[in-house]
Parts: C-alpha cells; structure tokens; sequence
C-alpha cells in the first residue's frame, strides 16, 4: 500500500507515524511544498515547543477548542495527552508540566522535538520530498494521482495535513474535490490600541486580570501584558480565539473592558479597602496601593481618573473613591485593528468538519482521502492545544480505517 501525506508539519509527521505503526509494510511519503520541515514545531513556544497540555480528561480537554469541541471530544478518548507524553517518552524524550499545565520537553529546545521526528521517520524509512507542492488531486477507482508541477505519482491513500491557510483559495484544490471550506480567519491575535496612552507601560504584566468584549458574554481571567501596541498576553489571546468570528465581522474595532484586579463586585473592593484603610489613611495614595498592582500601573490609573498622587487616603471622597473603584473594575480601551500573535499563525476555517468521520479523520466527499491538523476547522486556545489536536488527528488519520470498518 501506497501512503501519501500531504504537509511536513507537525500533524503530517504524526499521522505518517501512525500508518506505519498500524500499517508496517505500507510504503510512506511525506511531501512539503517548502524546504523546511516542522517550522511551527521550532518556533512554538518561543523555541521551547509547547508539546501538548497536562489537561488528561478528554471532556474537559475538548473545552479549549473554539471550533471543533464536540467532534474532538471523542478523538481524545482514542488519544489524548496522556498518550503524547508517553510517545515521547517511549523515544527517550522526557516532557515537563508547567505551573499553567503547558507542556515542554525537559530540554526547553523544541530542537529536540524535531531530531525526535526526524530520528523516528528515519527508523520507520518515511520518506520525505521537499519543495513539493501538490497542485492537484485526482482521484481514481482506488486512490488518487498526485499532480506535481512537473510529475505525477499515484496513490492508495492521501492523507491531507497541509495545515491551515491566511487565504480561502488556498484550500482551492480541497474544495475542487467537493469539500466545503469554511473562510479562514486569525484565530490568535493581539489588540491593537493605537490611541491609547496605556501603551506607555508596554512590558508591564498584570497577572490575573479579567478582559471583556464589551456588548458581549465573552471574556477571559489570566495575564494581560501591556505591549508597544496595545495588549498581549494569555486572556487576550483567548479572547482572541473565542471571538475570532465576531471580532473579524466588528472589522477588529471594538471596546475591551478589563477587571485589573479580578474581584467580581464594587462590594468586595470597599471591603477589602474598609479593612486596609486604618494603616494606610495618613499615606499618600501614590504610595499605598493596597490592591497589590504594580506601581507603575496604579500611578497611570490614578492619573486617568485625575487624583492627584499626593493626595493622601484619608482626603479620597466618596466621589473619587467611587472613580477609582470603577477605573479598577471596568476600565476600558478602544480597539483597532489586531497584530499576529508572534510567529505561531493559528486560523479558524477549513474544511468543514461535516465532511469528515471523524471517527477515522476520512473524508464524507472522497473515499481514500484523510485528514490530520490545521487544515480542518479546529483550533485551540494557546497553550499545547493546536499540537495535541495535531497529534489525535494525526494518530487516527494513519489507521486509515474506513468509516464503516
């Protein structure tokens, strides 16, 4: 039997991984259209390769994915980050978990993931073609002919793990065969700000503040750090995944409030001051923050309420201490426009998860034809949750079963 898989990344690797663990005698190619193979896994995590996440529940694990929750909810119970580490581990590749579940391997160099796959494809005689786009497929009785620029070659199974694309015509060739596509859109992004001084604190992180779309039920707890542009950090990147579609649809201009203390009501933050302002009243507001941020914060918020840092706590009014409460809990900031989040381009879109089993990862449209990672509708939030649907994928791709088997 004759494999082709379509993507040197992380998904096309994994599920020639698989074949060849469920399948030993099938002959194996990869073919990725660049020169560069794993690209993603070397940049991922800023080159410490964010593997997969310690999250081992598959219905609770399904819960990070923006779109594709109820279909991977199944694929994790056939294999989940449980099983990942143990792959890894198995190669002599030990992983760690992090305090915020992220898992990388205990050498923090995703080089070490790549030798990893490289040493495995090498061992199980996956052959490997760069600079081999595939400019058409055609399918036949059984299998298909891969259409080259300059050759043909055919096939008894395809496997499509090209990954996903910033374009919809990108996915032309997918669609040609009867796939419907589902627009790509950035899915992982950061909020520009360009009128707003805030910007001034750009390295600054707030660890657990809570950031809202305003007008909407959507919104995430978690690091905000404050950049050069406007905002980054983990619930920024979230809120960007979860709002992909609306965000793109308000054309990236919009409001975001922020909680910078992540106490939910006015109440508890009277408590809180109530009980902090006996030892701090005679000192000036510039100088006893009682809320714990940091000093370079609290001095820009005072300022944009206008209280005077010198004035001391026993002189707040009732007025101004109601200002001050609610620059603390709802403070917001107009968006426009969004910035890619580093390198680590994620997309929203693909072929339309209706016309994949994804029992098996084979396509409803073509027998014979699979699919692993990116190229389909799913995404996750940061945080090792695009790898590990990459590696399920991947892994139930290459058991090239049929949906009825």
């Amino acid at each position: 039997m004759k494999v082709a898989i379509i993507g040197g990344g992380a998904a096309g690797f994994f599920a020639a991984f698989s074949v060849k663990e469920h399948h030993p005698q099938a002959k194996v190619i990869i073919f990725e259209k660049s020169d560069k193979l794993l690209s993603k896994v070397k940049i991922s995590g800023g080159g410490r390769c964010n593997v997969t996440n310690a999250c081992f529940h598959p219905s609770q694990l399904s819960k990070f994915y923006p779109r594709g929750e109820k279909q991977l909810k199944k694929a994790f119970s056939v294999f989940q980050p449980k099983d990942t580490v143990d792959w890894f581990t198995h190669r002599g590749v030990a992983l760690k978990a992090e305090a915020d579940n992220r898992m990388f391997p205990v050498s923090d160099d995703s080089q070490t993931i790549i030798d990893c796959f490289l040493r495995e494809a090498q061992l199980k005689s996956i052959q490997i073609v760069k600079q081999s786009p595939v400019v058409k497929l055609i399918p036949k009785e059984k299998g298909f002919t891969l259409v080259f620029k300059a050759s043909k070659q055919d096939f008894d199974k395809v496997i499509v793990a090209s990954g996903g694309s910033p374009k919809a015509r990108g996915f032309d060739w997918l669609q040609n065969l009867g796939h419907s596509i589902v627009d790509p859109l950035p899915s992982l992004f950061t909020f520009n700000m360009p009128k707003e001084p805030i910007k001034e604190l750009m390295g600054l992180v707030v660890e657990h503040a809570t950031a809202r779309i305003q007008g909407t039920k959507l919104q995430y707890t978690g690091p905000v750090l404050i950049t050069h542009w406007g905002m980054s950090g983990p619930a920024i990147l979230k809120l960007s995944a979860w709002g992909a579609r609306l965000l793109y649809d308000k054309n990236y201009q919009f409001n975001v409030q922020v909680n910078w203390l992540s106490i939910k009501n006015e109440s508890e933050v009277n408590e809180l001051l109530e009980t902090t302002l006996p030892t701090i009243r005679k000192k000036k507001i510039a100088n006893a923050n009682p809320f714990g941020l940091a000093n370079r914060m609290w001095l820009f918020l005072l300022n944009k309420v206008e209280l005077s840092p010198d004035s001391l706590w026993l002189e707040l009014s009732k007025k101004n201490r109601n200002k001050l409460i609610n620059v603390l809990l709802n403070d917001i900031y107009a968006v426009s426009g969004k910035t890619t989040f580093k390198e680590e381009f994620v997309t929203c879109g693909g072929v339309n998860l209706s016309d994949i089993d994804m029992k098996t990862m084979q396509s409803r449209v073509c027998k014979d034809l699979y699919f692993a990672g990116e190229v389909m509708d799913v995404d996750g939030i940061t945080g090792g949750f695009n790898f590990q649907a990459a590696w399920t994928t991947g892994f139930i791709a290459g058991k090239l079963m049929t949906s009825n088997s």
